[in-house]
């Protein structure tokens, strides 16, 4: 199954006849075609597919573009997700070697604004991210949960702190919010994946005992031109810079098994973490 967790398309328009003719290209290419034929695709949207640049619930054009988003997904017409606010969605898959429950989180419908200072976002104490539906349909997910493990998407990075960039410690509260509920109902091996950046790292966070991941990767078909360094307290292993993708491999010998990877275009593995 592959999960894209945004910017799928450069729409950047309020026009949604430019979202739409966007979104029809990428779909109508015969890599993507070939995709989609030999897997399940669910996915979210970040700030250029929802449709302006580190766009959040001031958008005007959010109720229409959410359906554009949704066309290119396949998801039929008469299910809840086309009628209310916001793309968040979850999905279980159940086998003989472990329940893992999949939650694609929507960071934009519902998100505040930033303020910028000399080009960087200030922290924002009062603001919200999802959203109170959005926290309840979510505390639901993960207090009713069974699953062995627990992939959240997030179109942006969870855990690193230091960039200037658009995270969600941009709102800390929100932030230290997540990571409580995940703790206050000892969801099993949370882990969050993320993009946007067009690098790809993996983040690890110790809070109140309970270890959380944050597998960023990003982007298939634009890497960084500058490599420039970037501070983050919470990698483990290298910041990768090339074009890249992540997969996650689950198996069952005598226990769970867990290999999660970031890997370049010619499936070399860049960074990995083995998880039980």
């Amino acid at each position: 199954m592959r999960k894209p967790l945004g910017d799928n398309i450069y729409g950047d328009s309020e026009d949604m006849r430019v979202l739409k003719a966007k979104y029809n290209q990428q779909k109508n290419h015969p890599l993507y075609q070939q995709l989609i034929k030999q897997t399940n695709v669910i996915g979210t949207w970040d700030d250029h597919d929802y449709g302006a640049n580190d766009a959040g619930k001031e958008f005007s054009k959010k109720v229409e573009s959410q359906q554009l988003l949704l066309d290119f997904l396949d998801v039929p017409k008469n299910v809840p997700l086309r009628s209310r606010k916001g793309v968040y969605s979850s999905y279980n898959i159940n086998n003989q070697i472990a329940k893992v429950k999949i939650i694609l989180l929507d960071t934009r419908y519902f998100r505040d604004t930033l303020t910028k200072v000399n080009g960087k976002n200030t922290l924002n104490w009062n603001g919200e991210i999802l959203g109170e539906a959005q926290w309840t349909w979510l505390e639901n997910e993960l207090k009713n949960s069974e699953a062995d493990i627990h992939i959240i998407g997030s179109s942006i990075q969870v855990i690193p702190m230091e960039h200037r960039f658009e995270k969600w410690n941009n709102f800390p509260l929100e932030r230290q919010r997540l990571f409580n509920l995940i703790t206050t109902y000892k969801v099993n091996r949370p882990i969050f994946i993320s993009g946007d950046r067009h690098i790809g790292e993996i983040s690890k966070i110790d809070w109140i005992n309970q270890p959380m991941y944050d597998i960023t990767s990003s982007s298939l078909t634009h890497g960084w031109s500058n490599r420039r360094e970037e501070t983050n307290q919470h990698r483990i292993g290298p910041l990768v810079y090339t074009e890249n993708y992540g997969l996650i491999e689950i198996s069952r010998t005598d226990s769970l098994q867990i290999t999660i990877s970031i890997r370049s275009d010619n499936q070399q593995v860049e960074t990995a973490i083995s998880l039980d």
